[in-house]
């Protein structure tokens, strides 16, 4: 059930900081119960639905005039405010109801001229839908009970059964002026409803005051819930879940086979699994073939997940990386003979968007969502799993029967609905899956948020599970780590394992942990060189040999960095257990390099000195400064710049190479001029 978070006291507060005239304070009260409705999953998602508000303003002038306050097309109900609920004048648009046609064109003419407020983002394009009903508050979700209801093909007869009269039915058509027409003739037909059922669609519901609205909403939404609950079947015994490396293996495949046409440079999507146990239930189904295609619970969710999955059947995974491509061939083929039937129909002839799917369901790995980056592969994850829901408890109470092809393909290529998704240029490394090593350290974090401000999916590894988890923090949520000790045997293995069951597999590897050891080569104790050699070289060493099996298995190449250290070729006095492991893995970066080469995998790194970090601690400054006579400031900027070199030098140094595409085996010198340490 939908629980009711609606607070007084938290409604007072938008309230009060909304100020005193009473049209800003109905307005706080929108937006809270907007959030309210946005932050549950179960009624809308990731930018969909539409909430508004009717009042009256004053304009310039000091005159009245009514306005509809409505949600932003593409504004995410869950984070909204005053300025993403533009004000709209009514009457102009109450006036397009007299015509019998009105285009997309002159409907968005329309809305965008009536702006109180020209600058503000363009009003939501089902405003019509709102405008013409004459409540004050008005709700638009896709409550996933909901979306069953509307895709049964008996709808009218469980609505009646459930609801009576108090919920009314509109027929399917796509948003705009056609929509808001049917909702106002639907509503006028059936004054005493409380609600609209938008078949294969989503749910309208209305109150005179924002508390009731919201109330509403979960009323209608939980009465469906408990009349489904006892309906519900005994759940299936959940899809036995392949081992752990398969299950990685078969993500990489499945990604390598989704670029397999794209540019050797373009990035691959990301891949975002759900393996939890409905979802592995919901994969033991016998009918999934069918109900992969049978289309999408709601029209609104085509642009990101498209109509159908990928379905990878235990035979395809069985058959690897040769069986899972030729699936996703087939399914291109088949999305660009759909695209080809239903194209002609467009007076101005759409262009394809990519033939690949944006979701998949894969026996014994899970549901998995595919983007452009994490956030977009984990909102195809999120759409695709209320989507299985609905069809489980469609099937379980009448059938699953969600609009056909053509008014799917009408949606998919409307460009008011494809707007929705922007047209910003993609950031220069946008679907790059990064793993940084020592990645809650200084340099570590610097790279990461060096890379995540170009658009990668970043991975950190470390050995702090305190550190890593503010390092995430800071990085956002759409980035992922493990804690490993990755001096252990099979913890570079682990760790490079888990990124891919994370993100779907992996493009740059950034060994970069390390530590500091010192004592003179004279006296220096075996076991402490080993353990320097185990950190500072064998862990990357190992690293690298696992990242290499993952660009192999993605058949596209890869990116390895290093953090070699100066010391690698100006070896300083007492550092010898620092300085030989490194010295030894500038080696393993050029022989990598050189064997590497033709498999288009590009192997660089950054010699540093003097970086403020867990390996040069404030204590070592103070001594090193001291032994030299200066102070700290002095010692720090050391170099022929004078100027002292930070650890967001080094991240932003990691990402000129990653940008290199044609730099391979070169390593550039971070130190701020040292010439003992130049290379040539």
């Amino acid at each position: 059930m939908i629980e009711n978070r609606w607070q007084d006291a938290e409604a007072q507060m938008f309230q009060d900081d909304a100020g005193s005239d009473p049209a800003a304070r109905a307005l706080a009260l929108r937006v809270y119960s907007s959030r309210l409705i946005g932050a549950e999953p179960d009624l809308v998602m990731h930018g969909g639905g539409n909430t508004s508000l009717k009042l009256t303003m004053r304009d310039l002038y000091g005159d009245p005039m009514e306005v509809i306050c409505i949600k932003g097309s593409g504004t995410d109900l869950a984070r909204i405010d005053a300025r993403g609920m533009p004000a709209v004048r009514l009457d102009p648009l109450r006036r397009l109801r007299t015509l019998a046609v009105v285009s997309d064109a002159d409907m968005v003419n329309t809305l965008r001229a009536n702006l109180v407020d020209t600058t503000a983002p363009n009003p939501s394009v089902e405003t019509l839908l709102h405008a013409y009903l004459p409540q004050t508050y008005v709700n638009h979700t896709h409550a996933t009970p909901m979306l069953v209801l509307a895709n049964l093909p008996e709808a009218a007869e469980a609505v009646r059964e459930l609801f009576g009269e108090r919920l009314a039915l509109v027929d399917y058509v796509r948003p705009g002026f056609e929509l808001g027409r049917r909702t106002a003739q639907a509503f006028e037909a059936h004054p005493e409803a409380e609600g609209l059922l938008l078949l294969h669609h989503g749910h309208v519901t209305w109150g005179d005051d924002a508390r009731a609205a919201y109330e509403r909403v979960l009323a209608h939404a939980n009465l469906v819930e408990d009349w489904l609950a006892q309906r519900r079947p005994a759940p299936l015994k959940p899809s036995a879940a392949l081992p752990a490396p398969k299950r990685a293996a078969t993500l990489a495949a499945l990604r390598g086979a989704l670029a397999a046409d794209l540019p050797v440079d373009a990035p691959m999507p990301v891949l975002v699994a759900r393996d939890d146990s409905a979802m592995m239930a919901f994969l033991a189904r016998a009918d999934l073939s069918d109900l992969a295609s049978r289309g999408v619970a709601t029209p609104d969710h085509v642009i990101r997940i498209k109509g159908q999955p990928l379905h990878l059947t235990a035979a395809n995974v069985a058959g690897g990386t040769e069986a899972i491509g030729a699936k996703v061939t087939a399914f291109a083929e088949a999305y660009t003979a759909y695209f080809e039937t239903q194209a002609p129909r467009f007076a101005q002839r759409p262009e394809m968007v990519s033939p690949m799917p944006a979701l998949a369901w894969i026996d014994g790995v899970g549901l998995v969502g595919i983007g452009e980056d994490a956030a977009r592969a984990r909102i195809a994850a999120d759409l695709g799993v209320q989507n299985t829901r609905v069809m489980a408890d469609a099937e379980a109470v009448g059938g699953y029967r969600p609009i056909g092809a053509a008014d799917l393909f009408d949606m998919e290529y409307w460009p008011l609905e494809r707007a929705k998704l922007g047209t910003a240029k993609a950031p220069s490394l946008q679907g790059r899956v990064v793993l940084i090593t020592g990645g809650a350290g200084a340099i570590g974090l610097a790279t990461a948020q060096a890379f995540a401000a170009r658009g990668a999916t970043i991975f950190l590894v470390d050995r702090d599970p305190d550190a890593l988890e503010r390092g995430l923090a800071g990085l956002g949520p759409d980035h992922a780590g493990v804690t490993a000790d990755i001096t252990q045997t099979g913890e570079p293995a682990r760790a490079v394992e888990a990124c891919m069951l994370r993100f779907g597999g992996l493009d740059i590897l950034v060994n970069n942990a390390g530590a500091a050891i010192n004592g003179d080569v004279a006296t220096l104790p075996q076991e402490t060189l080993r353990a320097a050699f185990e950190l500072n070289f064998f862990s990357h060493f190992a690293f690298s040999q696992a990242a290499v099996a993952v660009f192999r298995a993605q058949g596209r190449g890869g990116q390895i960095l290093f953090n070699v250290s100066k010391q690698a070729v100006n070896p300083g006095k007492g550092f010898a257990a620092y300085g030989l492991p490194k010295a030894t893995t500038f080696f393993l970066l050029r022989q990598l390099a050189l064997e590497l080469g033709a498999e288009g995998v590009r192997v660089n790194g950054i010699n540093a000195d003097r970086i403020r970090s867990g390996l040069l601690t404030p204590e070592m400054i103070a001594a090193r400064a001291a032994a030299r006579g200066v102070d700290e400031a002095t010692y720090l900027g050391g170099n022929l710049l004078r100027r002292e070199v930070e650890a967001r030098h080094v991240g932003e140094a990691f990402v000129a190479l990653a940008l290199s595409e044609r730099t391979t085996g070169h390593v550039i010198t971070v130190d701020g001029g040292n010439i003992e340490a130049a290379l040539r």
